[in-house]
């Protein structure tokens, strides 16, 4: 019962978080903005919405392993699996002087992500800083896109339905993945107890990646369509949301403790991930499916360590 409660969770979350992304874009398009901006904005922030009632739910409930870890583990598995997939299915370019702006904001969400880690609580002062941060980004990111992008809302696709259906799918797929997200943080407490593994450890691999698989689903669609400022846009967008938007509103919420297992290696791990998209990214301007294939390998590793060891 409690897997088809964990797989009925995750089917939800999927569910939802697709109608809330084809809303999100349809709406968007509608507004006239540039690719890459829905990929980092409304399509980015609007997949991580099973990690926001995630990890809100669970540190209602007292469980700060699966609160923290489900955001650690998200973002290692948009960088190492999502985007090595992606990368794989079609590489991805990615134009340096949008990266320059974007990939310094993932590379402080990141350290300010391992500051809040190593200071062992996520207090709510820090989630006042971690919502501020957030806030200055998305006004820098909505004036440069449009001061130096103006003419690209014009290539994006068609938009599809009256913007009342982009709204209804919107509210929809809130509703959806907060039940979604309930369900399967319940399901993987119970059967964290039955395989003797810590919710530590359930929330950086199971939730993390059945939170994750709206980003995955988004940014393979996107791939296949050779989209791909929607498909890196989108994860470099959800990595720097779970960081400044869920942690600090569930600090905001429920201040909790950070589990120490987290700190003394997943959250490096995380680290790495995104120095390593960084480097990938910089001077070559694209994600080979080499350097995809690369992830999927680390991503894989660390999965296996964590199930065998953690």
């Amino acid at each position: 019962m409690n897997y088809l409660q964990l797989a009925f969770g995750f089917f939800l979350l999927v569910a939802g978080g697709e109608g809330l992304v084809r809303g999100a874009v349809s709406a968007a398009n509608r507004l006239g903005v540039s690719p890459l901006l829905i990929g980092l904005t409304l399509v980015g922030f609007g997949t991580s919405t099973p990690e926001l009632v995630t990890s809100l739910q669970a540190a209602l409930n007292g469980l700060p392993g699966i609160a923290v870890g489900n955001v650690v583990g998200s973002n290692i598995a948009n960088i190492l699996l999502i985007l090595g997939v992606a990368a794989i299915i079609s590489p991805i370019t990615v134009a340096r002087s949008g990266f320059g702006r974007d990939g310094a904001a993932l590379a402080i969400s990141t350290l300010l992500c391992v500051g809040v880690v190593l200071h062992g609580a996520l207090d709510r002062w820090l989630g006042g800083v971690l919502i501020a941060a957030l806030a200055t980004y998305l006004v820098v990111t909505y004036l440069t896109d449009r001061s130096d992008t103006p003419d690209l809302a014009a290539s994006t696709s068609p938009t599809l339905g009256p913007l009342w259906l982009a709204i209804t799918m919107i509210l929809g797929g809130i509703a959806m993945t907060i039940f979604g997200a309930r369900l399967a943080v319940d399901a993987a407490v119970t059967l964290a107890l039955l395989w003797g593994m810590s919710e530590t450890v359930v929330g950086l691999t199971i939730v993390a990646v059945g939170t994750s698989l709206p980003e995955l689903v988004t940014s393979v669609m996107a791939a296949l369509r050779r989209e791909p400022a929607i498909a890196f846009g989108n994860v470099v967008g959800s990595n720097i949301y779970n960081i400044l938007g869920i942690l600090g509103i569930t600090a905001l919420v429920r201040p909790i403790a950070v589990p120490a297992q987290i700190a003394q290696f997943d959250v490096w791990l995380m680290a790495a991930a995104t120095l390593a998209l960084i480097i990938a990214v910089v001077p070559w301007q694209r994600i080979g499916r080499s350097i995809g294939l690369a992830f999927i390998s680390a991503y894989t590793g660390y999965t296996a360590w964590l199930v065998t060891f953690a």
